[in-house]
């Protein structure tokens, strides 16, 4: 059961760009809000977009900040929603990439669901972290060194998957009550070793 004032005064980010698939984005954004929490929306650039609604264009929306513009200090927790189009733009922008790199490594609470951690696999941070995504993914993340599982939705120290939008209401019971904690020391560490063994040649 989600509390009114559960993220009160906490403030959440949410990347996507065109593309996201729209319930993965505006239904975790209202169990923000219902938990008394700030959602901001952070793109790419900072014109309009469409979300799509599985192959379909569906609405639109105006981000709050760029990724350039976006500090990572003024956020309690990040959501990264999935959509084909959606992860594959995000991941080939530095700032995108940069962003979530920051926002792991100082060990703050992420939420992903769906293709969304294509982005986390851009930032090098999911070596040695128990992850789930749509199952396409799974090869990728492997590869990258994550332990990839079969369900419904998966905590690892603060980082809170999900596989597709039928999972969307355990995923949003879980990302307020992670984002409620706060930091994690331990998801700190992780990141750090993931950022370092992508940095040291094999």
């Amino acid at each position: 059961m989600v509390m009114a004032d559960e993220l009160q005064g906490k403030k959440i980010a949410f990347i996507a760009t065109e593309g996201v698939e729209q319930v993965e984005l505006t239904e975790p954004w209202k169990a923000v809000e219902r938990a008394g929490g700030q959602p901001e929306l952070i793109s790419i650039e900072d014109d309009e977009f469409h979300a799509w609604k599985h192959f379909d264009k569906a609405d639109t929306f105006k981000p709050d900040k760029t990724a350039e513009e976006a500090q990572v200090g003024d956020y309690d927790g990040l959501v990264l929603p999935g959509g084909v189009a959606n992860p594959d733009q995000l991941r080939t922008d530095e700032n995108v990439v940069g962003f979530i790199r920051d926002f792991a490594a100082a060990g703050k609470p992420i939420g992903v669901i769906c293709h969304g951690p294509w982005t986390l696999i851009e930032a090098g941070v999911v070596k040695g972290r128990k992850i789930t995504s749509w199952p396409s993914l799974q090869t990728d993340l492997r590869n990258a060194g994550a332990g990839w599982v079969d369900e419904e939705v998966v905590v690892d120290a603060g980082l809170v998957s999900s596989r597709k939008p039928d999972d969307l209401p355990a995923f949003n019971a879980k990302i307020v009550e992670e984002f409620a904690e706060g930091t994690h020391e331990e998801s700190a560490e992780k990141t750090e070793q993931a950022i370092h063994a992508e940095a040291t040649p094999s």
